[in-house]
């Protein structure tokens, strides 16, 4: 799989049509796009389009917010994988809710001794515009060890066995619309209850400068159900993220603390192996060291 270095900054005539503006009202982030979107559809759900980029390569968005661009979509996926699947030695049986373009899966599917992952996704138009112009990202869906359900990933934890999964991936998108389910106290009851003992979470925990509400209350949510000592914010940086700025959240059920537990030689050798673009032993480590602003705004 290759992937686009983004190229040096050209300065050609532009209409406004040929910008993609993500923004929270306050702050925006724009990037440029060649021609009409690729594809476009809006589903019973969202807006989903996928567009051709001048500096990241094609870009998909749900509702005019960025999902993920070829240039740098190995920084969310790997960090949303890879820290949980590093930290964990013995995740057979995951349940992936969202990650419709595929990312997610692709990466913990590196793993061989998975052995099953179930994956809810509740717009199969995200999966199909991914499957077409997304193929690096999206390049697992054919593998025999994915359970794909387009179906809706709050009813379906609902409903899920007790203690059945030994890692649960929320890959949301921000908490409107569909998503907006995936950020209740209610949900994460639900996680937990389908966790094994001993097993892990990460979740899309949002932006502190971005989303600093929903980043705060996320936070308090996740505390109330794992318990304090158990959840570890995370950060990583993701150039086509409004600030650039991004949060994961780690909570573990009894189970593995992501630094103490953390094997650094292992992880090394699975960043040379699988040559890694974003995540490594080292990042892995820094990753959990917060600004002072972003610990005030989760420990008060």
């Amino acid at each position: 799989m290759t992937h686009p270095a983004a190229p040096e900054p050209t300065t050609p005539q532009s209409s406004p049509s040929e910008w993609l503006t993500d923004s929270n009202g306050q702050i925006a982030l724009s990037i440029r796009f060649q021609g009409k979107p690729l594809f476009q559809e809006k589903s019973p759900y969202q807006t989903v389009e996928v567009f051709d980029t001048y500096s990241c390569g094609k870009m998909l968005t749900i509702d005019s917010m960025v999902m993920c661009t070829e240039w740098d979509e190995a920084a969310y996926h790997e960090m949303i994988a890879q820290v949980p699947m590093l930290t964990h030695p013995g995740v057979q049986d995951v349940l992936v809710i969202g990650a419709g373009d595929g990312g997610t899966i692709r990466e913990i599917l590196r793993h061989d001794h998975v052995q099953k992952i179930t994956m809810v996704e509740i717009d199969e138009a995200v999966i199909r515009a991914s499957q077409q112009f997304l193929p690096g990202i999206a390049s697992a869906f054919n593998n025999p060890k994915l359970d794909l359900r387009v179906d809706d990933g709050i009813k379906f934890v609902e409903n899920a066995t007790a203690e059945s999964y030994d890692l649960i991936v929320i890959d949301s998108s921000d908490p409107v619309g569909p998503s907006e389910g995936l950020f209740t106290k209610s949900f994460y009851e639900g996680v937990f209850r389908a966790l094994r003992p001993g097993g892990v979470v990460t979740v899309q925990s949002e932006s502190p400068s971005f989303n600093p509400k929903a980043f705060t209350e996320l936070n308090l949510c996740l505390k109330a159900v794992f318990g304090s000592d158990s959840v570890h914010c995370y950060l990583l940086h993701i150039p086509t993220y409004p600030t650039g700025m991004w949060s994961l959240t780690y909570c573990a059920k009894q189970g593995p603390h992501p630094l103490k537990d953390f094997d650094y030689a292992k992880a090394e050798q699975f960043t040379e192996a699988h040559c890694m673009r974003y995540y490594n032993a080292d990042v892995h480590q820094a990753a959990f060291c917060l600004p002072t602003y972003v610990r005030k705004m989760i420990n008060g």
